[in-house]
């Protein structure tokens, strides 16, 4: 049985600006010239910035139930933020999340099905090549996921391994990734094993994503069912995935982990709760591999109360390190913090309406300017427009209209500017 708002819901690789100091060599002086005091430093041209790409294209996972037929593309100006037409860029079942191979030729989808050609318990991995003058993904091969529901999938670095989290399978599997952007065998699978209090939600495990550390050595699992942030060992050479020691750390019972992301620098570490409607923040120790939780902070306006069919779904920080957003369904909203870098500690700042209903996962542009606010419930997806010094969002009036969509994945199609 497919779920929607209260079961789904993991990161691409994103662009940013690098802003480099002035560097001062010091001019050969003599012993009386530095008894009178330094010499004036002369300075080396400044190195180019990183360039921000104009123009991405943006790649859409959706549910195919209803009038969705696979994933959409669209154009998108990260200038104006303003969209380019949408169209249909592969044909292919319940696509409900993606992510693009560091290559930029190639995406990698999961089918999320319950059953996969004839194989029960299984979704399915498929893998496109991208044209580069239209952006169509032509179907190169699939395989099993060896869990029912596949439902949230990470390429790492080198983009020679794709992780998959199943969600009804409670499992997490990995497969190599060929030169030529194929799927190759298996290098690991992990069935989870647990439960919490929530019963029949929490009665077994479900593995809602999965996510690689900034080292590369470490794979993190956030699993609903058992209120757990489960740690992997990450071999990249092999692909294989090994219990950490510890095996993670625990939330509060019935919060239900979703979805999670690690800060750009390293030190910390955000899981968005399901069930309880809260974010909690973790100090990460990159070396042993384990967490510490710092704080944990409500998703909704302070003081506000959970009400009926409300749920999270997407955590991202931002490029810079400054701001963390989620998104709540039911509630409708974005919600906004403010991070310590130094302690990691969230700041509550505003909830943003997603300008529709169901928003699930959401797009941070390589800008830094615009989220793309997708909503499951009315086939749209809102340009918010990005406060750089506050991180509060605003509507652009942009809209975008995509039957369905649960993901969105954006690529580089110029040099910059």
């Amino acid at each position: 049985m497919k779920r929607h708002s209260l079961s789904q819901g993991i990161v691409l690789a994103a662009f940013a600006i690098v802003l480099v100091g002035v560097e001062a060599t010091e001019t050969n002086v003599s012993r009386a010239s530095e008894a009178a005091g330094p010499s004036k430093a002369s300075k080396q041209p400044k190195k180019p910035k990183k360039k921000v790409p104009r123009n991405v294209r943006v790649y859409v996972g959706t549910y195919t139930s209803g009038d969705s037929k696979g994933i959409y593309q669209f154009s998108f100006d990260t200038k104006t933020g303003k969209a380019g037409p949408v169209s249909l860029a592969a044909e292919t079942p319940e696509p409900s999340f993606l992510a693009i191979h560091p290559d930029g030729k190639h995406v990698i989808a999961v089918n999320e099905t319950a059953s996969w050609e004839g194989l029960k318990n299984s979704g399915g991995l498929s893998s496109f090549e991208i044209n580069a003058e239209t952006g169509a993904l032509e179907l190169m091969n699939q395989q099993p996921t060896r869990g029912a529901h596949p439902c949230h999938l990470v390429i790492d670095e080198s983009g020679k391994s794709v992780l998959v989290a199943n969600y009804t399978g409670g499992s997490v599997i990995a497969y190599s990734i060929l030169e030529d952007g194929c799927l190759g065998e298996a290098s690991a699978f992990v069935q989870h094993e647990g439960s919490s209090v929530l019963k029949p939600r929490q009665e077994a495990p479900h593995a809602h994503s999965i996510n690689i550390d900034p080292t590369g050595r470490f794979a993190v699992a956030a699993d609903l069912g058992m209120d757990q942030v489960l740690v992997y060992r990450f071999d990249p050479s092999k692909g294989t995935l090994i219990p950490n020691k510890p095996t993670g750390i625990k939330v509060a019972g019935g919060a239900g982990p979703r979805h999670f992301s690690f800060h750009p620098n390293g030190k910390f570490g955000y899981v968005i709760n399901e069930i309880n409607l809260t974010v909690t923040a973790f100090r990460w120790n990159k070396k042993a591999g384990t967490f510490e939780e710092i704080q944990t902070i409500s998703t909704l306006p302070l003081g506000e109360k959970r009400g009926p069919g409300m749920s999270t779904a997407e955590v991202r920080v931002d490029m810079k390190g400054k701001f963390l957003f989620g998104s709540n369904r039911g509630h409708d909203t974005i919600v906004s913090y403010r991070i310590d870098r130094k302690t990691g500690k969230l700041t509550y700042v505003s909830n943003t309406s997603t300008g529709g209903s169901t928003p699930r996962n959401f797009g941070l542009d390589p800008s830094g300017r615009f989220l793309l606010a997708e909503n499951q419930g009315s086939g749209t997806i809102h340009v918010l427009k990005i406060n750089r010094k506050s991180g509060e969002l605003a509507s652009t009036g942009n809209v975008i209209k995509v039957p369905s969509p649960v993901c969105v994945r954006m690529l580089a199609v110029d040099g910059g500017k």
